[in-house]
């Protein structure tokens, strides 16, 4: 029996990384809202209630399904380098490799992300989707578990910046589990969009919202973070706050097995999610069985070949020519297939990855992030991953909030393809999906773990669409994860062979995939360190089913 109960509805449904965060969004849609709306509210809330891991200037990649319009878009939600940012400079002095601190910012872009959705997509104003996020900023709210053990683990790089401490480190201690934790610098900064936007009402709702985004891209809170960038060395510019725009686009698709499966562009590591699933079809893996041995390690192969993909290819298409089509068609999926040795894990990683250096640091010691999807009463749904830490670079002063430290995924490199330079994005970990299948139903699904997402995010969909668990128990299945690939994040660990199994796997299990050459290493049930996963699933007939991860501080609501 899952730890949590399966929570169904017929009106609207809401599941986020946070409890409160869940009722923000569900409280929209109660008002009328829709799914749009609804994302916006708990996306916000997260960068106030789990601040640690989602900054509100930080990325916010989302996928939008329409459902009367019988259209799905994504908007980008990832901000690029600024146009002072030079590769060279990281050459010479930090011997190619991005520093933590405040030559890692990117153009916050969750901020636009966010308004831009209102704009084109909801119906409510910034004021009323920021009202909650406003609240717990300004009241606080209690630690929850998960905050406090990530703070905690980087107390010392908090200490580094005295108004980082100030804020993460109350007292000069981390905070423990169940203390009052408020942030009224990023109170007052969210209050100042929405009375910008309250001042600008009488134009309608859109030119409110234009004047809530002035205010964070071109006002007071851009002067702020570019004087802190000018008197600190870094390379953010009023000129580039104001020249960010988010991108619509559509979202990479295939179709899988009868499911349309939808990712965000190369720009995230979304499309791996299909590869993944592209060399896995036309396989009986309910004949291999669950998390059997024989399972676990075709898997672990496939995703080892996507991610090799990934970090040879991936990166920014207004920069780098990445060859999805042929990466995502039926004859490359076949020819990754015929490479897996069922009797044999591939030692290393695989070549496509090898000749790029990468550093042995701890695999489980990497940011994180968080998530939303919503389904409202008209069958509209949204898949959102708003994400960036606080630990790694300066809070803004009298601020209360760290502008994108994304650049931690770009390579201080040259010849990557996620290589720094200006105007470009970095190659982004957070990757919300959603799966249609037309006539029957539509998913929104993923969750927080960096390079663990897609991995937890590929056996939760399988749990449930192969071997036909519900949501909640798909979503509180024993994980496996492997390290065998460079990471996304500065120093880019590498452990090469590593495994990381949930102990409910079993020992048998953990034996033979040891015996194919897999280096075990094994971790608790519903461990932290394999990622979470939240899901929605509406059938046609109206029924909503929606699963929130317990490895997390997840909860779904519906009615």
């Amino acid at each position: 029996m899952p730890l949590q109960p399966m929570v169904s509805g017929r009106r609207h449904m809401v599941s986020a990384g946070h409890w409160l965060a869940t009722e923000a969004g569900h409280a929209i849609l109660e008002a009328g809202g829709n799914a749009v709306d609804a994302a916006a509210a708990a996306g916000i809330a997260l960068g106030v209630l789990h601040p640690d891991q989602v900054q509100f200037a930080g990325v916010a990649p989302m996928i939008i399904h329409l459902r009367e319009r019988g259209e799905t878009v994504s908007i980008a939600g990832l901000g690029w380098w600024p146009r002072a940012a030079d590769i060279g400079l990281i050459e010479r002095e930090h011997d190619g490799h991005i520093p933590e601190g405040i030559l890692r910012t990117v153009i916050p872009a969750a901020p636009d992300a966010w308004i831009l959705a209102l704009e084109r997509y909801g119906t409510m104003s910034f004021g009323e989707v920021a009202a909650a996020a406003i609240r717990h900023a300004r009241e606080g709210f209690c630690v929850h578990p998960v905050m406090a053990h990530f703070i905690g683990t980087f107390a010392e790089s908090y200490r580094r910046w005295p108004q980082n401490a100030a804020i993460f480190l109350p007292g000069g201690a981390p905070p423990r589990e169940g203390d009052l934790f408020v942030q009224e610098d990023l109170a007052r900064s969210l209050q100042y969009m929405a009375d910008e936007e309250r001042a600008a009402a009488g134009g309608g709702r859109l030119a409110g919202l234009a004047a809530a985004r002035a205010a964070f891209y071109e006002g007071d809170l851009a002067a702020a973070m570019a004087r802190f960038h000018a008197e600190n060395g870094g390379w953010l510019t009023r000129e580039d706050l104001a020249g960010y725009r988010s991108v619509v686009e559509a979202p990479v698709r295939r179709m899988v097995a009868g499911t349309e499966i939808h990712a965000c562009g190369p720009w995230s590591q979304g499309p791996v999610l299909l590869q993944f699933l592209a060399m896995l079809e036309g396989i009986d893996l309910r004949s291999l069985g669950h998390n059997s041995a024989a399972y676990v390690h075709l898997l672990t192969e496939v995703i080892k070949l996507g991610f090799a993909d990934r970090d040879r290819f991936y990166g920014d298409p207004r920069f780098v020519d990445v060859p999805l089509a042929a990466l995502l068609s039926p004859a490359y999926a076949a020819a990754q297939r015929a490479r897996i040795d069922p009797a044999r894990a591939a030692p290393g990683v695989p070549e496509t990855a090898r000749d790029f250096p990468w550093d042995a640091g701890d695999p489980a010691l990497v940011g994180d992030t968080s998530y939303v999807c919503a389904v409202d009463r008209w069958g509209n749904a949204v898949s959102a991953t708003p994400s960036d830490t606080s630990w790694d670079s300066p809070v803004i002063p009298g601020l209360g909030f760290v502008p994108s430290s994304r650049g931690s995924q770009s390579w201080g490199r040259r010849d990557h393809a996620s290589s720094l330079a200006p105007g470009k994005r970095p190659r982004l970990t957070p990757n919300p999906a959603l799966a249609i299948r037309q006539g029957e139903w539509v998913m929104p699904f993923g969750g927080p773990g960096g390079d663990l997402q897609p991995q937890a995010m590929l056996q939760v969909y399988l749990n449930h669409a192969a071997f036909g668990m519900s949501l909640q128990e798909a979503v509180e299945a024993p994980r496996f994860v492997t390290h065998s690939f460079p990471g996304s994040f500065e120093p880019h660990a590498c452990h090469p062979g590593r495994l990381d199994l949930e102990e409910p796997i079993g020992e048998e299990a953990g034996e033979v995939l040891a015996a194919l050459g897999h280096a075990i290493q094994w971790r608790p049930p519903l461990s932290l360190n394999t990622a979470g996963v939240m899901a929605i699933s509406r059938r046609e007939d109206g029924l909503l089913q929606g699963g929130a991860d317990p490895r997390r501080a997840a909860r779904v609501m519906g009615i």
